[in-house]
Parts: structure tokens; sequence; C-alpha cells
């Protein structure tokens, strides 16, 4: 799959390619930029013992790589055809990863401002969607892979244990703006950051809420300073995106000085330029909280 074309050079366009997929009767979708490669199934070695969503392993160029079966992760059927199944090998979090699904269809390019955030009265699935995308009479449904991996595997998500090997921690007054889509990560980050001492937070579920926040709070009469003293930013959100978000910050004369950290999984080196290009002042990938913590206080303390 290439991605050297298209919007895929652009950064803070608000724009996404999105992979759609099937598994059993279900359409879904997947952010390009997490993808590697589309492969025909292998044979997989099984490793005992190991998560009932874990299907085992497989080498990949010399890379062993875990295959995940991403009907049993959502709790749908197996597939009726195997003779069409693909692999999408992903990379997030700074890990390879393939999702065994069974279809996988085409590309779409679609607007963050056409995706919608799932409703909380969505039952199953509503924790491992992150955003709708109405297509035409039918719905694709944007996949939450790092819910997948971290319910798999917890230790690949946030853990404040880590914040032990930084010491005593004073308490801090300053006022941080987060804008994460996921309830999950949203309440986990924010525990996270108490326990390192930074107890003034605001949330935000998306770039646009967040942004609408700023805009609020620019509009009196006292600096952004005064207001915010940082805004950490995932990348992936409905409505808008952190790289645009990021750039709307940067371009604002009056919100360009307040600090900006992108704290995504898809901060790779192949698309650190990104966030860049858009005046990031730190990007750091999930879940270095520890990382995110130590750069909090160099740009703020």
């Amino acid at each position: 799959m290439h991605k050297d074309q298209g919007i895929l050079l652009e950064s803070g366009t608000n724009e996404l390619e999105v992979v759609e997929f099937g598994v059993a009767d279900n359409r879904f979708g997947i952010n390009v930029i997490k993808v590697k490669e589309i492969l025909n199934p292998a044979p997989v070695t099984k490793i005992p013992h190991s998560h009932p969503s874990v299907q085992g392993i497989i080498e990949i160029r010399g890379e062993v790589v875990p295959v995940v079966d991403t009907a049993h992760a959502l709790g749908l059927p197996p597939s009726e055809h195997p003779d069409q199944n693909k692999f999408i090998l992903s990379e997030f979090n700074q890990t390879k990863i393939v999702f065994h699904v069974h279809t996988v269809t085409r590309i779409h390019r679609i607007s963050w401002e056409d995706i919608e955030k799932p409703d909380k009265l969505y039952q199953g699935l509503e924790t491992q969607i992150t955003g709708v995308i109405k297509m035409n009479e039918e719905m694709l449904l944007l996949l939450d892979f790092e819910k997948i991996v971290a319910d798999i595997n917890p230790e690949s998500s946030l853990n404040k244990e880590t914040l032990l090997q930084l010491g005593e921690r004073e308490r801090s007054s300053k006022k941080i703006l987060i804008a994460e889509d996921s309830s999950l990560l949203r309440s986990m980050l924010k525990e996270t950051l108490v326990e390192a001492g930074y107890t003034n937070l605001v949330l935000a579920e998306d770039g646009r809420s967040a942004y609408d926040l700023l805009l609020e709070s620019s509009n009196n009469d006292r600096n952004i300073e005064e207001e915010f003293q940082l805004v950490i930013t995932d990348i992936e959100m409905p409505r808008m995106d952190g790289h645009h978000l990021t750039k709307l910050i940067k371009e604002n004369s009056k919100l360009d000085l307040l600090p900006v950290i992108i704290f995504s999984s898809l901060i790779t080196s192949d698309l650190k330029h990104k966030g860049e290009v858009v005046g990031a002042d730190a990007q750091i990938t999930k879940p270095e909280i520890v990382e995110l913590v130590r750069t909090i206080d160099q740009l703020i303390l």
C-alpha cells in the first residue's frame, strides 16, 4: 500500500483515508496511516495459554508479529468464506500487529468533520468504536484498535505505576486542556496526570470541542496563557483531528504561544514530520506517560 501520495503528504487538512474491511456482516474502517500492508493469510503458529483473541504469531520479513482474530475480539462470528480473508499488518504504539479480518474492500478519503461520535446508547461494540461514518444509506464504523489491544494486553495502555520512577511530585495549579476522544483514555490520562501532580485539568471529547473552548477563553480580556498553560491532544478524533487542532492554534495570534503536545499512538519516525509541520511543541507516543510528564514539566513549570 503506497502512502506517498495525496493528502498523506499534507498536514492539518482535517482529512484522512480509511481502509474499509468486513468482519461477519459488519463494515469497519482503519486509518490508512496505521496500515503497513494488506496480506493474504499465512500459516499461524499458535502460542499455548495466550489470550483467546490472539491466534498466534507469524513471521513477516524476518520479524515476528502477533495475529489478532478481530472477529473474536469483537464478539462476532467467524468467517463463512475463509478464502476471502485478509491480514492487515498495522503499526501503532511503536508496535506491529496483524489483524485477521474477513474482507478488505476499498479506501475512502473523508473529512473528520464527517465522522460522528458514537452514541452513548450504543450497546456491545460502543466502547470499541471511535467514530461512525455515514456512507450513502449504510454506515462504516471506525474501530478503536488501541482499545482492542489494551483489552488483550493491559500493560500496553497507560500505567500510572510507571510514574514511581519520577519520585515525589508537588501539586501544580497549571491548567491543562486535554483533547482525547476515547472516554477510557480520557479518564486514565486524567487519573495519571493527577497522580503526577497536575490537578487542574479540562477534558474535551475531540479537537473541535477543545478549539471552541480556547476561542471562548481568548475572547475575554485576559491572555490565553492566563486561562490555559498547555494543550495535550490525540491525533485521531471525530470532527477535528489533533493535527488540524494544532495548526489552528499555531495560526491564531491569540493562541499561538500556547504549548501543544501531541500524545498519540501514531507518533512514528515516518509520521512525526506531520506534527512538526503544524507546529507541535512536542510529540510523544502512547503510552509513554513518564515522557509526557517530563515534557509537561519542561514546557510549563
